[in-house]
């Protein structure tokens, strides 16, 4: 006879929110672990210089055309918008400032950061969910190399570094097309502008969306990483962690977005 335990049926609905609840909180856990790890072994010995680099390029420099091509287009729809609305209350002259703040306080780093997580965050978490199911981590502890510091802790000081370089892009293109799109398809006087895009936007702004591109550029890392680097079930389980891994970023990005900015900006 199977002498196996049944659950009774009136505590099944509490073994099903338990098992609901313990997935969010495991994984809560395990970036956690993992960024503990990554930020212990940040700056401890071996440097792998030549890694960092290549994802400093892989990150940033190979995302760099689609990142002036989103911002371009924002910025030039948001003056566009802009005009139209604030034209209706003889507002005008406030465009280069809506556009400016826009893209500076929101815009630059959210759309960056979304973008890079659906390129360079599915990469990662591809590139690691390969190795995993074809035991090329395990090889590299067999070697006596800790995977995180090889693999994870490059991308991590990657993300971090070049989120907010690419936002510094992102911000400038951004602005530019406002300004093109203000000045030589809806007629406003250029000098209006630059001036009222000058008076209203202050350093702060700048420095307030590059810390939001710092936050934004370690999430993605961590999240990509994590994902790929537990990935199972062969090809099936690496496209699932990829999948994974860029839903997961870009709603960490726009969910973080909300705290940063009224942290921020109070």
């Amino acid at each position: 006879m199977r002498a196996e335990a049944s659950t009774p049926a009136l505590l099944r609905p509490v073994e099903y929110l338990g098992a609901i609840l313990m997935r969010p909180l495991s994984l809560a856990g395990g970036l956690v672990i993992m960024l503990a790890k990554t930020l212990r072994l940040v700056f401890a010995p071996p440097y792998n210089l030549r890694n960092l680099f290549r994802q400093l390029v892989e990150i940033g420099v190979n995302s760099l055309p689609v990142v002036l091509i989103t911002a371009a287009f924002t910025g030039a729809v948001l003056a566009l918008q802009s005009y139209i609305g604030f034209k209706r209350f003889g507002a005008e002259g406030l465009v280069g400032s809506v556009v400016a703040l826009s893209m500076t306080r929101e815009l630059g780093p959210v759309l960056t950061g979304l973008i890079v997580s659906g390129r360079a965050g599915a990469a990662m978490a591809a590139e690691l969910g390969t190795m995993r199911v074809t035991e090329q981590i395990d090889a590299l502890e067999t070697l006596a190399t800790n995977p995180v510091q090889y693999l994870v802790v490059p991308r991590f000081l990657s993300g971090i570094v070049m989120l907010p370089a690419l936002t510094v892009f992102s911000d400038a293109v951004g602005i530019l097309g406002g300004y093109f799109v203000s000045t030589r398809v809806l007629g406003a006087n250029p000098t209006l502008y630059l001036n009222r895009t000058w008076d209203y936007l202050t350093i702060t702004d700048i420095y307030h969306g590059l810390y939001k591109a710092i936050f934004f550029g370690g999430a993605i890392a961590l999240i990509s990483c994590y994902q790929g680097y537990h990935s199972e079930g062969g090809a099936a389980g690496v496209g699932r962690a990829t999948t994974r891994a860029v839903v997961m970023a870009s709603m960490a990005v726009l969910i973080s977005d909300y705290f940063l900015s009224s942290w921020l900006f109070q």
